[in-house]
């Protein structure tokens, strides 16, 4: 049991890529896995293969996640894993225990770039519109800032780049090169600035 204990406490990192839905976490995270070893774990794909979900709301068209289950699944991963493990979602902060996280990247986009990426995707509007609030009022980053303090979180502003120079930027940020930062957008200013902000967050 002892060994066990000391597997899951002095295992590789996990590194938890985040943000509003429409930033690119799934594919940024596929490269990145796959330029350092790394495994990845989805947690939205988790909870679907898995069914670690209490209901279907079926208006955001959505799983309704068990938060507590999904955290134990991944503690299991966790504990197996040899390798470096990357976990993506927008509320992976909430199902990975902060001892386990080497860091967070919160990966964040241009409101009016993210709600033509939401309408591509074909989301209803008031998923578009719930999205949009989430990243303008920056609730993924208090999250993980919250969740996992502020050292660990480290902020992408993913707006007009390939997916290739993000996952870039990422794996400098691990590998010390360039510095890990937060606040470095301001959706709410900007849009204000623009006299953009009754646009989007009328329904708010």
């Amino acid at each position: 049991m002892e060994s066990h204990h000391s597997k899951l406490y002095n295992n590789p990192s996990v590194v938890i890529i985040t943000g509003t839905p429409g930033v690119g976490k799934t594919v940024v995270s596929e490269i990145l896995a796959s330029k350092i070893g790394a495994e990845l774990v989805s947690v939205g794909e988790l909870v679907k293969k898995e069914k670690l979900y209490t209901e279907i709301d079926k208006k955001r068209q959505t799983f309704v996640a068990d938060l507590k289950k999904v955290s134990n699944q991944i503690r299991k991963i966790i504990a197996c894993s040899t390798k470096t493990l990357i976990v993506e979602g927008h509320y992976a902060v909430d199902v990975v225990s902060k001892k386990y996280v080497s860091k967070v990247f919160v990966l964040r986009r241009d409101p009016e770039e993210l709600r033509e990426t939401l309408r591509n995707r074909e989301y209803g509007n008031d998923k578009i519109h719930e999205n949009l609030a989430a990243e303008i009022l920056d609730v993924c980053l208090y999250n993980a800032i919250k969740k996992c303090g502020v050292n660990k979180v480290c902020e992408i502003n993913v707006t007009g780049k390939t997916i290739e120079e993000v996952a870039q930027e990422i794996l400098q940020i691990m590998q010390g090169k360039k510095k890990c930062r937060t606040r470095i957008v301001d959706w709410l200013g900007k849009l204000y600035a623009e006299e953009k902000i009754d646009e989007f967050l009328k329904d708010f």
